[in-house]
Order: structure tokens, then sequence, then C-alpha cells
């Protein structure tokens, strides 16, 4: 926004007692029809008549304020999801706007304007994880709808604020709908989903978001659904965003993605035809440059000026709501310190979050490490000193970057002989031989192999510029320098801690038999290598649970480019798993030894069911909590689903009772035709530490059943 002018603070629209609307309508009536439409435009411009500064709608904040200079950075998002922790998503988020808030006051301060320096930020990312070959899934929750629509709600929650009259930030549900690779083909790809997929899968997270948590902002996708340009479709956003949710809030379209009606999608014939579609189906905001052709478009019949009118009203409402045009003493907001960018408390917070964030997988004993038995310690692989691992794409820049080497050496202390090789190469085979550096690890007690991919690896079109696949991935497989180098550490007879930096899944069943533990970390943030180290030497114990599911082979999957939800995902897939979704282990495990509920459950209902979790071990533990639900009512429905989740901590020897809520939605059934409905039949639920699957049975996961009756 930059800072605001005087001129003109004598106008109605500066006045802050009266109310919104008329404020909104007295500056509408200043402007010309070419001001206009500027100002829908990502890019606005200032109005210096009326004392209005530019302002960049291009915002970024997914694990952190992003490409706006320093800011804390925390785990990418989809090490978020693996906490399964709602209260945190929304300390993160809630620290995320103290930052921006104070960084946009130094900015205005300064009169630095443009692009990630405003106030309107383009996230949360809440697309399904359908398959782990897209490179942005790593931005996402998951690809369970129920966990992403809840670490959603709750990160909106945190990014916008409690204030009555004031956002703190503008938070953006993005990207609408059915929206998930590939990369390369997103420009002029349609995705064709069945009415029960978009009902039962694509779309309960966006209306959590925009009916529960009353986001903001919703972002088009680039591809088509079902023959409409996401960004232009009168499903999406007339009938289903604006008819059946009532959104009230603006639609900005991704960047540049107007431009593919006509070039890429070939449904309008050019740039005015285009502009005046996504317009008239209620995108208000264009990223890029196309809604230049809108002034062409009124005065040839195809947009009218009060259809502009209303886009604009609710851009201004945003920019209104976010204090731009009142006096600063007005806005609570615009008090917080620059002394929270990087506080010693959001510090905190990124470590306390990558430490839930981390998953382990397998344990054979050899965690934790106790320094006072081992004497040495071998840390190889080109993730162990690579900050790359730690970030993710959209990030933000930080001082001080913990790579796993500086983390496990500082917690290693005096105490023990560390050794580090890089050993291989993140992308490629290595130029030279390096046998030496794999037997090496023979001398040692342990190895810490840390492999996996980075954001070069995977990620965005554009942005992931070592792999030819406009960063998607063509294999789930580890690179194939990493997988050799790997398989020479793990046969030189010593115990294996292979650490996995990723942000989607890799097929570790190569190395699952021989490693003696393994532990995903995700991109875990700034302080990822202090969490990592603290998590390995027991000093944190684990409690990060897969947000997405390890498959055993690509095989496995259906094709990319398919988004029928058959034999996707753990709710869908009948694909045996290597390691399943919801599963993670802890060094100190919570026993869940009851559940209960009421016998039956009718239409327009809710239920309560108690879980009770005890802690027999005589120190604290932590644990997630997992309610899965299977609905048997002659009706198509997925094998388990996830329906409700706590995370919670316990004292030596303590029971809790927790309750949870079922709503209506996730009793009734989703029929063919894409309605929702309560259906008579039966109801099974499973509270465990993970889901109820055999292959989550065969790795030690606990459920406890019950059914019940749907019955009127």
């Amino acid at each position: 926004m930059g800072s605001i002018q005087q001129t003109g603070s004598d106008f109605p629209f500066r006045n802050p007692e009266l109310p919104l609307a008329v404020r909104i309508d007295d500056l509408l009536s200043r402007l010309t029809l070419s001001e206009k439409v500027a100002q829908m435009l990502h890019e606005a411009p200032g109005l210096e008549k009326l004392g209005i500064a530019p302002y960049s709608w291009w915002n970024e904040a997914l694990h952190g304020v992003a490409r706006a200079g320093s800011a804390t950075i925390f785990p990418q998002a989809i090490g978020l999801g693996a906490t399964f922790d709602r209260e945190l998503a929304h300390r993160v988020a809630s620290a995320i706007s103290d930052e921006a808030r104070a960084k946009y006051e130094v900015f205005s301060e300064k009169g630095t304007a443009g692009r990630y320096v405003g106030l309107t930020f383009w996230t949360p990312n809440i697309n399904i994880f359908r398959d782990p070959r897209w490179g942005r899934g790593q931005e996402t929750y998951g690809e369970d709808p129920y966990l992403t629509g809840e670490i959603g709600a709750q990160f909106v929650s945190g990014l916008q604020g409690d204030d009555p009259a004031y956002l703190k930030t503008a938070a953006c549900a993005k990207h609408f709908a059915v929206h998930s690779g590939p990369e390369k083909l997103r420009h002029e790809f349609n995705a064709i989903a069945s009415p029960y997929d978009l009902e039962d899968t694509y779309l309960p997270a966006f209306r959590k978001l925009v009916v529960g948590a009353q986001v903001e902002s919703v972002m088009g996708a680039y591809n088509r659904t079902n023959g409409e340009p996401c960004c232009g479709s009168e499903f999406l956003l007339e009938k289903t965003l604006r008819g059946d949710w009532g959104f009230q809030g603006h639609v900005t379209s991704d960047c540049w993605a107007l431009q593919d009606f006509h070039q890429g999608h070939k449904v309008t014939a050019g740039p005015v035809e285009s502009a005046a579609l996504a317009v008239n189906r209620g995108c208000d905001l264009n990223c890029g440059n196309l809604f230049h052709h809108l002034e062409d478009a009124v005065k040839m019949g195809f947009v009218s000026v009060e259809t502009i009118n209303q886009s604009l009203r609710r851009l201004f409402s945003t920019r209104f709501r976010l204090g731009e045009f009142d006096p600063k003493a007005k806005v609570a907001y615009r008090s917080i310190p620059r002394s929270v960018i990087r506080s010693q408390d959001h510090l905190d917070l990124s470590y306390e979050t990558a430490v839930r964030s981390m998953v382990l997988l397998k344990n054979d004993g050899t965690l934790p490490l106790d320094k006072n038995k081992l004497k040495s310690l071998y840390l190889t692989g080109p993730n162990a000193l690579a900050p790359e691992a730690l970030l993710g794409n959209y990030h933000g820049l930080s001082p001080r970057l913990v790579t796993f080497v500086e983390g496990i050496t500082e917690e290693a202390d005096q105490d023990l002989k560390v050794e580090f090789r890089h050993g291989a190469l993140l992308a490629e085979e290595s130029k030279i031989p390096t046998d030496w550096a794999s037997f090496e690890a023979a001398g040692f007690d342990v190895t810490i192999a840390c492999m996996g991919l980075n954001i070069l690896l995977e990620g965005e079109e554009g942005d992931a510029i070592a792999t030819p696949t406009y960063g998607d991935r063509a294999s789930i497989a580890l690179p194939k320098g990493q997988h050799e180098f790997l398989m020479k550490v793990l046969n030189q007879g010593k115990p294996v801690v292979l650490v996995v930096s990723a942000g989607s899944a890799i097929d570790l069943s190569p190395y699952v038999e021989k490693a003696a533990a393994i532990v995903y970390t995700w991109y875990p943030g700034e302080l990822g290598g202090t969490a990592l180290a603290h998590l390995l030497f027991g000093k944190r114990d684990f409690s990060g649970k897969l947000p997405v599911t390890l498959p055993r082979r690509l095989e496995d999957l259906p094709p990319f480019e398919d988004y029928d939800m058959s034999n996707r995902t753990y709710r869908y897939s009948s694909a045996d798993p290597l390691f399943p979704y919801g599963f993670g282990l802890n060094y100190r495990p919570l026993k869940v030894t009851s559940i209960a509920c009421p016998s039956t459950v009718g239409p327009r209902q809710s239920l309560t069911v108690t879980v009770k979790v005890t802690n027999p071990h005589r120190v604290a533990a932590a644990e997630v909590v997992q309610l899965y639900l299977r609905k048997e009512t002659g009706l198509k429905a997925a094998r388990f689903e996830l329906a409700g989740f706590e995370r919670l901590e316990l004292q030596a020897g303590e029971t809790k009772t927790l309750t949870l809520k079922v709503g209506e939605r996730q009793i009734a059934s989703v029929h063919q035709d894409g309605t929702r409905a309560f259906t008579r039949g039966k109801l099974i639920l499973w509270a465990g530490t993970g889901q109820p699957d055999s292959r989550s049975h065969e790795l030690g996961v606990e459920v406890c059943k019950t059914e019940l009756t749907l019955a009127p």
C-alpha cells in the first residue's frame, strides 16, 4: 500500500465513522472507467487526486512472510500438516501475520512499494495432494480433505486476526479448484472430476475456509475443470462459491491465467473476450495485465459498468478492512512493533513446529542416540549440509539457517567423534568414484544419511530448475546417484539412520529393511537442524504423523493426469502402502484404551465421541489421536476417512478422556450426483494412533472400534 498521502483527506470515503458501503460508493464515484479498470490489476496504480498510493496485491506467506527479506522461516506447509495440530497452525499463522504487519509499516515508512510488501497474502494452498508426483504438493496440508480444511481454517484465522472491524492480513484459499498438476500442462489442462469426487474430495476444504473461516479471498486455478476455465467457471465461481456458499470476498486469478482462456484453453477468441468472461463470472482481480481490455469490453457491450463496480466494491472492501484509508491510531494492528520480526518467540515457534512435524517411520532401538554409549558418528548425504533441504518453496530469508550437520554437531558437542562427507550429489551421479565415502561408514558406530529432494527438484513450474518435468516428478524413487550411494552405506553392516527431506512421498522400499531407523523431515524451516538433532538424541520425542501415503512403487498409482479418486490416497486406494497415511512412531507411545458414542444418530445431528487415552510411561509423552469412520449405507464411500484428531500431551501415568465431535456433514453420505444427504445404514468408528488398515496394524498401530446405526 505504501504511505498514504493526505490529499483528499476530507472526502467521505476517508471518514471511518461512515458505513463501509457508503465509503466505497463515494470512492467509486470519483473514478473514471479507465481508473476503475486499472484498480482491478494486481499492480493497482496510485490515485494521486485522491491521495491513494499504489498497491500490489501479490504477496506470499506460505510458511513465513516470503520474498520480502528477513522473516522467520517456519516448516513448509506439508510439515505443518504432519503436526495434526490446529492450535499450532493458528499460532504459526498469527506469528506470520504479526511479522507481515510489522514489515509493512517499515516498508511504508521508507516508501517501499510493489510486489511482496503488502498485506494481501495468496495463502494457504488447500488443494488435495492426490498424487505424489505433483511438485507443489509440498505447499498443501496433504491428501486428506478433512485435515486440510481443519489446518487451513486455523491458518486463515491466524492470518486475518480477530478484530471485528479490521483484518490483520487478508488470506486467500487457492487454487479453486481441482488443481494438482501436471505443472507442464496447467495452462491448457482440463481436469475431469465427477460430481461425487467434487463433493467428497476436491471442494470440502474450500467450503470449510469460505463458510467456516470467512477467508477474504479465493484464487482460481490455471486449468479447466470439466471444460470450464477455473477463473471463469460458472459452476465453480457462480453456482458453488457465491451461490451455494454465499462467498462475499473477492476472487483473484492465478498469475497470467486469464490469457490461457484464449491461448491454452481456446474457449475465447482473444483478450477482450477472456477479460469479459472472467469478470462476468465473478473474477474480480487479475494477476497479470489482461483486465486492461475491460475498458474495450464495456464499450463493446460485453461487460456492464455495474459488473465492474461490483468487483471494485469487493476489492476495496478488503483494502478498507485492512485499514488503508483510516488513521493509523484506529488500526491496532499498525502498532505491532518491528521487534516481532524473527523474534525469539517466533524462532522458538519455528523450532517447535519442526519438532512436531518430523515423522519417525522405523526404529530398531538405535534411536534415541546415547552420547554415553556412542563414540563416533558419521554424517553423510547431499542434504546433510544443504540449506535448500530446510526451505521449501515460497520462503523468506534468514541470517541463520541451521543445517542438519550444524544441528547434530552442536548437540554432539565434544562427546563424540563426528565426521562428514557429502557422499553423493543431489540429482545426478558423481563425476568420480566415491566408494571410499560409503566404505568410511564402516568405521563409525552410527551413520546418519541425509538424503531426499529439495526445492530444485520439486516445486512450481519455472522454480524447480534441476528437473526437466517443470517441477513435477516423473518418478518417486530417490535419484539414481543417491540410491546407489545409500545402498553402499547400508551394506557396511553398521546402523544407519536414514533422514529423508522432501515435500512429497519417496519410495523407501529398497531401504526399509536395512535401515536401523527412518525419519521424514519434510522441509523443516530455519531451525530444522536443531529440531532433528534434539529428536535423534532424545531431548524431544517424535509425534508427527504422515499427511500423505508413502506407496511401495510408482506402479501403484493411477496415471498422473487422471483426476478420478479411484485407487488414490488412503481413502480409496486398494494398494498396500509401505507407510500409511496417519502413521508415525514415538519413543513413548500413548495407549488408546476405549471409544464410546451413542448407539444411533439421525438426520441433521452431530455425533459426540469419547476416547480414553493413557500414558503408561514414567515421563510425559505426546501423541496424535486419530478418529476414522466408514459409512456402510449401500452407497459409494471411502474405505476409511479421517473424522477427528487431537494432539495431546499426558504426564506420567495420566489418563485423559477426549471428546471429539463428528459433524452432520461428515455423517451424511455423498451420492453419485454430488448431493450430500443423511442415509440409513451403519457407521463404524475407530480411534487410535493411526488409521485402521492392515498395514498400520502390521506396523504396531492399535485402534479401538465401535459402531452405531444411522437411523431417523
